[in-house]
């Protein structure tokens, strides 16, 4: 199906892969219908060989494709020269990527040694960005252009004598000054940061170009990579494009925000390399990366999906499909969560403990809530000829394909539901492609303005947490990032996985696509060579001291490059500022600078507390 307003994608009814050219990185293609190539970063001191090399090799044993190490200084980009030469003589010829900011010189030393460098469009050319807001004529943005293109050709010239490809990334929040002050930091801003870099590349006939835009915000992310495809589409462009969610995290919840936002754009067949990006050993992003990859590759020679030609959601904007409030679904209600409780009654797993408590409980033929009063579930026939539940609240269980043939044969079910004030809908996928498929029911209902609210669920054969943690992020978070949904209940056929790993998994899914803050948010970038301190230790200590204030967001950046800008809509910052030393931020404003890292974190609980927004442990109900 074709939706000329908003084709980002060919079809959004079939799985398949967003058509790109290839590049190839070293000796490895990337794009057209190559596999998904997976990609992490070193966490080491660059100029450490020994411990760069080892690294790499680990990583590269895991099965990475590609690897990518920091230059941020002379010294760091002529070492990548006997780093690549200790990997050639131990056996090792994956591509090596340079990553550079700030320093286009650093860029051309590296692209001597290495088969692919990374610049940001925000900082490549551009002063690093002050936040300064500053009206540019047309005239002397113009100028800004040329400037920049009068920079690019040269090394876009020295990239092809040397044969090395280049990826132009852009992140939220580091964009230049002069993006932002005719675009704000928004969608669009970051997209046309990208397309003034890629227009010049055209020009000069350079085409090993990979792209990637990336945010800790899922949504946003999800939505730029989509405009991004949209635009470059417009402008007859087809390069390749690497995915991530940056400053995911680390442990289960890095793990579920990488594939809400990675899982959300692959399963539209958008990416051709991706990395995950979690505060942890840079080996262990590829495990999780590999699974993510295999995942989506079930969804080839899905079952075919049917949906209306129109009334689509805006896949650029964020818009809460209007439902009628029932109970505490719809509405302006958030997205409640729906535990299953597995043929147990909710007398057997209360007291239920901490925060995160379902407002319902799935338990057979019924719907109960906490108070322990219980609502019907009800199939189509049930529903529509039924007469025993006339007037009362109840819920209708159903999936799409079984819907489409009920509605076919019984009409006059498309007005009993446009008048329903009392009935809720359980909406289950049993498709291999279970985004696409739910995502066109909804087009359904907007297509008869059903306001009523809707209960995703998907049942599950797991027996590894990690396992169902990815599969199930990667098949819901994409409805939830374009606003469907008014619950969420994820079951699993399998005794491993227990009823708080279910229920907390659906929490933090919500929280992952933004629908539901239900707890602290830790956004965390995964370290490099950049980083000063030990920053996988730090983040499980400022996780320990703050864990409870589940009303923020709080960043841990491991330097000042992916630090004021990065942390995106942050309430609080913990930034690596030199040896020792750390940045406190509020919002992106610098509090307190140069903090011993000893007493960074108290310091952080004083600035929380300075702005009145701490909360003592004991007094959180």
């Amino acid at each position: 199906m074709e939706d000329n307003n908003f084709n980002y994608i060919k079809d959004l009814t079939k799985y398949q892969r967003l058509h790109t050219t290839t590049v190839n990185v070293g000796k490895i293609p990337v794009g057209s219908n190559y596999p998904v190539r997976i990609q992490s970063m070193t966490d080491t001191d660059t100029k450490d060989t020994k411990a760069t090399v080892e690294q790499i090799i680990r990583i590269i044993k895991k099965g990475c494709d590609f690897v990518r190490v920091t230059a941020k200084d002379v010294q760091a980009a002529e070492n990548l020269k006997n780093i690549k030469e200790e990997l050639l003589a131990a056996g090792y010829n994956n591509p090596l990527i340079a990553d550079i900011h700030f320093n286009p010189k650093l860029a051309e030393i590296a692209a001597k040694y290495v088969d692919k460098i990374r610049i940001n469009p925000g900082n490549f050319y551009d002063k690093r960005a002050r936040f300064e807001h500053h009206i540019y004529t047309d005239d002397e943005y113009k100028k800004e252009l040329k400037r920049i293109e009068d920079n690019f050709v040269p090394f876009l010239k020295l990239l092809k004598k040397t044969n090395t490809a280049l990826r132009i990334g852009a992140n939220q929040g580091s964009l230049s000054d002069r993006i932002m002050s005719r675009y704000g930091d928004t969608p669009s801003g970051i997209v046309e940061s990208v397309m003034e870099f890629l227009r010049i590349c055209q020009k000069v006939e350079y085409n090993d170009v990979i792209i990637s835009i990336k945010s800790s915000n899922t949504r946003l992310m999800v939505y730029t990579v989509r405009l991004f495809c949209k635009k470059m589409r417009l402008e007859g462009m087809e390069f390749p494009l690497h995915l991530g969610v940056t400053e995911a995290g680390e442990g289960e919840d890095g793990r579920i925000k990488s594939a809400v936002g990675i899982g959300s754009l692959m399963a539209d067949g958008i990416g051709d390399t991706i990395r995950v990006s979690l505060t942890e050993a840079p080996e262990k992003e590829v495990s999780v990366a590999k699974k993510l990859i295999d995942h989506i590759k079930t969804y080839k020679g899905h079952e075919p999906i049917n949906a209306p030609l129109f009334a689509q959601t805006n896949p650029f904007e964020y818009e809460k499909r209007s439902t009628r409030p029932v109970l505490k679904m719809g509405g302006e209600h958030v997205p409640v969560v729906v535990a299953d409780l597995r043929n147990r009654s909710l007398s057997e797993v209360l007291p239920l403990r901490g925060k995160l408590i379902p407002e319902y409980f799935l338990y057979k033929n019924q719907i109960t809530d906490i108070e322990g009063n219980s609502y019907p579930i009800l199939d189509l026939d049930e529903y529509l000829f039924g007469g025993s539940h006339w007037g009362q609240l109840k819920f209708i269980r159903t999936n799409k394909m079984e819907f489409d043939r009920f509605m076919a044969e019984n009409p006059e079910i498309i007005t009993k539901l446009k008048q329903t004030r009392k009935t809720v809908l359980i909406l289950e996928s049993f498709n291999k492609n279970p985004l696409t498929e739910l995502r066109a029911f909804f087009m359904t209902l907007e297509m008869h303005i059903w306001k009523i609210p809707v209960i995703l669920m998907r049942t599950y054969k797991e027996t590894e947490l990690e396992n169902l943690q990815i599969k199930a992020s990667a098949d819901i978070g994409g409805l939830l990032i374009d606003g469907y949904g008014d619950g969420l209940c994820i079951t699993n056929e399998g005794d491993n996985i227990t009823f708080t790993d279910l229920k907390d998994l659906s929490f933090s899914i919500l929280q992952a696509s933004r629908m539901r803050l239900s707890k602290t948010e830790f956004i965390s970038c995964p370290g490099c060579g950049r980083t000063l301190y030990n920053i996988q230790e730090t983040v499980k200590k400022i996780k320990a001291h703050f864990g409870h204030l589940s009303r923020l967001k709080i960043g841990i950046m491991g330097c000042i490059v992916n630090g004021p800008g990065e942390m995106g809509d942050v309430d609080y910052g913990f930034v690596g500022a030199g040896p020792n030393k750390i940045n406190l931020y509020k919002g992106q404003i610098l509090k307190k600078r140069h903090i011993p890292y000893e007493n960074a974190v108290i310091e952080l609980e004083n600035l929380i507390k300075e702005n009145g927004d701490w909360e003592d442990p004991e007094e959180i109900r």
